[in-house]
């Protein structure tokens, strides 16, 4: 089995089959990394750039350690320390690090569209690690995964994601996946953060916290993204998390065991309190775990396509 393409650009441009393959090749990758062996020579000839555009300590640190534990050469790539800040356009420092003999590039970049721009015009391959507001393709695959670790099937289950839908590429990443593997998915907000029309990517919107939570068999928690907004989409933090904020009492008045998601960074006490983010039903530090294994098997597979 081998994917259906040389890159990960955005889970719009693969296939339920190819998501399916990343998934089962995830299980093997998660019992390598839970040895005392950690290591596998799989990509001990390939060397992989990463190349940040945008801060990010998560994502980085668990391309970084997928990569070390298939034993692949690295380099670390900060544009707040490069030429960028000096002029250089983005195809210039990537050529000169592909001159360097790089064979897999992973890129998370502010400007939509950055990676699929990047595959027409260079050899290398490009793993999507976050491009702008569009999409964060090996998040929704590790939000999958953990998900499947839950309820085993995709097929009728009810996922909501709930937040800042306008400025969040997670959103739009596991929207697509959700959907092509069979999943319910609804989408809850201030109507000012959510986009217009969204119905059309085959999601229920709904405005009323409760009422999606009691509907759902799992709920993903998002961030308000204030880096991104240019104006002001509800009046203060502190009502936005009376209406959309997650809390205990919240909680137990559901009468069933909600599944908890959230990629990360944590606001506590805007989207989710303390309390909640810490609660036996929460999965965020399992969504952590998986990240490493999810994104080995991600390296792997494309590596198998070169």
């Amino acid at each position: 089995m081998a994917l259906s393409t040389r890159h990960l650009l955005g889970i719009k441009y693969i296939t339920a089959e190819d998501i399916q393959l990343i998934l089962e090749t995830a299980d093997n990758f998660k019992e390598v990394i839970n040895r005392p062996i950690k290591k596998v020579p799989s990509l001990r000839d390939t060397t992989v750039a990463n190349l940040f555009f945008e801060n990010s300590t998560r994502t980085r640190i668990s391309f970084e350690l997928a990569e070390k534990r298939l034993s692949a050469d690295t380099i670390n790539f900060s544009a707040s320390s490069s030429s960028v800040k000096k002029g250089e356009t983005l195809l210039d420092t990537v050529n000169n690090i592909l001159a360097m003999k790089v064979d897999m590039v992973v890129m998370r970049h502010p400007l939509p569209g950055a990676p699929v721009f990047l595959s027409r015009h260079i050899p290398a391959q490009i793993i999507n690690a976050g491009d702008g507001t569009h999409e964060h393709p090996t998040q929704a695959l590790l939000d999958c995964y953990s998900l499947r670790e839950k309820f085993n099937s995709f097929q009728g289950l009810r996922v909501a994601i709930v937040g800042d839908i306008t400025h969040s590429r997670v959103a739009l990443s596991n929207i697509f996946a959700l959907n092509k593997l069979g999943a319910k998915v609804r989408v809850c907000g201030p109507p000012t953060l959510i986009p217009k029309h969204i119905e059309s990517l085959g999601v229920e919107v709904s405005y009323d916290l409760r009422d999606t939570l009691r509907w759902a068999d799992a709920v993903n928690m998002l961030r308000i993204q204030l880096e991104r907004q240019d104006i002001r989409y509800f009046p203060s933090l502190r009502e936005y998390s009376l209406l959309y904020g997650l809390d205990l009492p919240l909680l137990e008045e559901l009468d069933k065991e909600l599944v908890i998601m959230h990629p990360g960074p944590i606001n506590r006490g805007v989207e989710i309190t303390s309390e909640v983010a810490d609660a036996p039903q929460s999965i965020i530090l399992d969504q952590v775990e998986n990240g490493v294994a999810v994104r080995m098997a991600v390296l792997y597979l494309l590596a198998g396509t070169a």
